[in-house]
């Protein structure tokens, strides 16, 4: 629950960044009533394209059985892992100048195709947040079932008003929270998740593996425990289960499970290292 709470908070706030943004730069247009429709007309397309693709994860996930749904599934768990480290890098890349960068796109938008460029532009914004949504519930869900599917959903449905009234604190410049501070602590929550997706992915890719006739060396660099803290701190329940939905934490990890997060850590953060501005993000509220 919290784990979709979370992803859907985020994306939610993101998307509702861009429209607030293009919104405000209609309501200065000469004719802002026709601009307005045909924002929401993309809004609305954006939502739907982000449906149909849940739709067709969901189809597929079901059409194929056995070992290729097991590895359709692994797959899908770490694209969204690879989706998250690409969302936190395009936001290093672009945060400090989206602002301006999005009016200027609309001002040329709307300069050579009218409304239908806004609808095209607003399209593209909300349908980018919402495939990207749906592929890291999906990563994050595929294994819930019965009542912990039900908690899922709640989580993802109590995520959109979350972000609703977190857009409205960052709108109005709160010294309690600021976006900047809202990107440095969910880009830190999106990298920890980053990481327990690429575990729950390896851990697929790792029982698909044990299944065939492989040598001996896969089987325990896989399979064989380096060692068992399960006595101390489960990764079933309690605090364990927390480290483990959000930080990828196994009691009993794999030389393969220690090694991906090593390498998965140290190239976080000499990629991030690399992608951090020099100055710190523009303010972000949208223009009045």
């Amino acid at each position: 629950m919290n784990q979709s709470l979370f992803i859907v908070w985020r994306e939610s706030i993101e998307a509702l960044l861009v429209i607030g943004i293009l919104y405000a730069w209609i309501n200065q247009q000469a004719e802002p009533r026709r601009a307005r429709a045909y924002l929401w007309a993309g809004v609305t397309l954006g939502l739907l394209l982000s449906g149909l693709l849940a739709l067709i994860i969901l189809f597929a996930g079901q059409w194929l059985a056995g070992a290729a749904g097991e590895w359709f599934q692994a797959a899908l768990v770490l694209l969204a892992s690879l989706l998250i480290l690409q969302m936190v890098g395009w936001m290093r890349r672009h945060g400090r100048t989206l602002k301006q960068d999005l009016l200027q796109n609309a001002d040329g938008q709307l300069n050579r195709r009218g409304g239908l460029g806004m609808l095209f532009l607003a399209m593209l914004a909300v349908g980018r947040e919402g495939s990207e949504t749906v592929v890291f519930l999906y990563g994050l869900g595929v294994h819930k079932q019965g009542p912990e599917l039900w908690r899922f959903a709640l989580g993802g449905a109590l995520g959109l008003g979350l972000a609703a009234l977190t857009f409205i604190l960052l709108q109005s410049s709160s010294r309690l929270i600021s976006w900047r501070r809202f990107f440095v602590l969910s880009e830190t929550v999106l990298l920890l998740i980053g990481a327990a997706l690429l575990v729950a992915g390896l851990d697929r890719v790792s029982g698909q593996l044990m299944a065939m006739e492989l040598p001996e060396q896969v089987y325990s660099w896989f399979g064989d425990a380096l060692w068992d803290s399960s006595a101390w701190l489960d990764d079933a329940s309690g605090l364990g289960a927390i480290l483990a939905n959000f930080t990828g934490y196994r009691a009993m990890p794999s030389a393969a499970t220690v090694t991906a997060l090593a390498c998965y850590w140290g190239l976080v953060s000499l990629w991030l290292r690399r992608l951090s501005p020099k100055k710190p993000p523009r303010d972000l509220t949208c223009p009045a």
